[in-house]
């Protein structure tokens, strides 16, 4: 015997109050944060203007030290993605 034998059987609970959810409304409430949408090219966008004026206010230099370089790629990468 099975701990829900006395149970598998009976329907399916149907509330008398509150009104069946859509699949519609249903998937609202698994979508992202709506808050959050657009942070990641906000983000992007500040990457690619960093990079431009960097490398403008660089140009002329040709001695770059490793920290700037690293930084400049992981920038790079993120503009990329």
């Amino acid at each position: 015997m099975s701990r829900y034998d006395d149970i598998i059987g009976l329907p399916h609970h149907v509330s008398s109050r509150h009104p069946h959810m859509s699949m519609k409304e249903r998937a609202a409430q698994f979508s992202p944060f709506a808050a959050l949408t657009g942070y990641g090219d906000t983000v992007r966008e500040t990457a690619k203007q960093h990079i431009r004026e960097t490398e403008e206010k660089n140009s002329n230099s040709t001695l770059m030290d490793d920290e700037y370089e690293i930084h400049l790629e992981d920038m790079k990468e993120l503009w990329n993605d």
